[in-house]
């Protein structure tokens, strides 16, 4: 992997994709760190410690920067729900699915939709955490060297931009970076917890000696976890295709054997960050209303049970809902027909079809029945312990890393295949 690296750097095209993408994500952690105007930020991260484990989970997809309340507070989550939004939209509004079907200029419709929902949902995230933070439960006392209307319009404003320059890096990132930048994004949030995760681990024990023999026991578990992790987002069904032989002048086409990939996991890490969405935006919905009642029930569904069956319900759900979106069976058996190809012992057209939606279906339960076990039996571990590594490095954290990582390295891989130089997979 050392060497594919010093690779990928000596080919200056993918060196500066990959210095982009750095700096990009370098000036998010930044942003993270640098407070709203008017705000006590000692005393709010004091405070913010002592709220429920709803906040502390949505506080976990920012990598800190809600407890700091920064410039980039509402993180990357009023985008994916967004993008949340508009995929249910295709489904449900032809002319939507229609843009879906348009090739580039219909995306570049979905993705300005896309921001502008986004926008609407800062805007009223950046309000309720406004009225939630003046509360009573809170108590955050604004700068009064200015009115305290002022103060209130700047806090809003600041939160708002916050939220259009992290959609706007992540599209940067996607555009003239490597990978996708809205996972990546949500990768180094969730990756820049695990160091004070650690020494937090360690310290949770009155003996030292015991909390480091526990810190390392949970790091070594999860480092047996990880092949099995990468074993499952590399599998793949493998549906073999034949090309029948065919005559253009002197030329003979065809005539030879390949395969059709099916992923057992194809949706990736979209699953699960589509339903860690979903999971906390009630504890979004409580803080907007701060009602008591409210905050109880974002607490039940952010910890215990119900998130643990809700978790597994929402990842089976979007593992077929986004597999059903990126691979068509219906487009795969036409091409497959109109390049001359057919699956050996089923006909061509709607039998093909069938066929390979009968596979999908089949192999994507295993895979999304597999990330949903990951995904939730440390949150188990973590309702019982309440070691802070287990909730950084649990099932949902270690997905993210993970599944972003390979699919990163994948396309840093295939540029530099391009250049005749090995990837990292051998």
């Amino acid at each position: 992997m050392l060497s594919s690296l010093v690779q990928a750097f000596k080919v200056p095209e993918l060196r500066k994709k990959i210095l982009f993408t750095l700096g990009i994500l370098a000036l998010y952690r930044l942003g993270a760190y640098i407070p709203v105007p008017g705000i006590p930020f000692h005393a709010f991260a004091d405070t913010f410690q002592e709220q429920g484990v709803s906040m502390v989970m949505l506080d976990l997809f920012t990598g800190g920067a809600l407890s700091n309340f920064s410039v980039f507070a509402l993180g990357i989550m009023p985008y994916i729900t967004a993008t949340i939004i508009m995929q249910l939209m295709q489904g449900v509004i032809p002319a939507i699915g229609r843009w879906a079907r348009e090739g580039e200029t219909g995306r570049r419709r979905i993705t300005q939709v896309t921001r502008y929902i986004t926008l609407g949902l800062g805007l009223i995230n950046a309000v309720g955490y406004l009225f939630l933070f003046k509360s009573s439960a809170y108590n955050v006392q604004f700068s009064t060297a200015v009115p305290e209307i002022v103060t209130d319009i700047m806090v809003v404003f600041t939160l708002v931009v916050g939220t259009a320059l992290i959609m706007w890096m992540g599209e940067l990132i996607t555009q003239r970076g490597v990978g996708n930048g809205m996972s990546l994004i949500i990768f180094v949030s969730v990756v820049s917890t695990v160091p004070s995760a650690i020494f937090s681990s360690i310290n949770l024990q009155a003996d030292f000696g015991m909390g480091l023999a526990i810190t390392i026991l949970i790091l070594v578990i999860v480092l047996v976890c990880i092949p099995a992790i990468i074993f499952i987002e590399r599998a793949q069904r493998r549906i073999p295709v034949s090309y029948a032989k065919r005559v253009q002048g002197r030329r003979v086409m065809g005539g030879q054997s390949s395969y059709l990939p099916l992923k057992i996991n194809a949706a990736g890490v979209i699953p699960i960050i589509f339903a860690s969405c979903l999971i906390y935006f009630p504890a979004q919905i409580a803080a907007l209303l701060n009602v008591d009642w409210l905050k109880i029930a974002a607490d039940a569904i952010s910890a215990g049970p119900v998130n643990w069956i809700l978790t597994a319900i929402l990842i089976i759900f979007f593992a077929y809902f986004y597999t059903s979106i990126v691979f068509n069976p219906q487009d795969t058996a036409e091409n497959l027909q109109r390049q001359g190809g057919f699956i050996p012992g089923i006909r061509p057209g709607a039998n093909t079809v069938a066929y390979i939606k009968n596979i999908l279906k089949r192999v994507t339960l295993p895979g999304a029945i597999f990330i949903a076990v990951v995904a939730v039996v440390p949150s188990v571990f973590f309702f019982f312990t309440n070691n802070t590594l287990i909730q950084a490095l649990g099932g949902t954290s270690i997905l993210i890393m993970i599944s972003v990582a390979l699919d990163t390295m994948n396309k840093v891989e295939s540029q530099l295949k391009m250049y005749n130089y090995d990837g990292f997979f051998k």
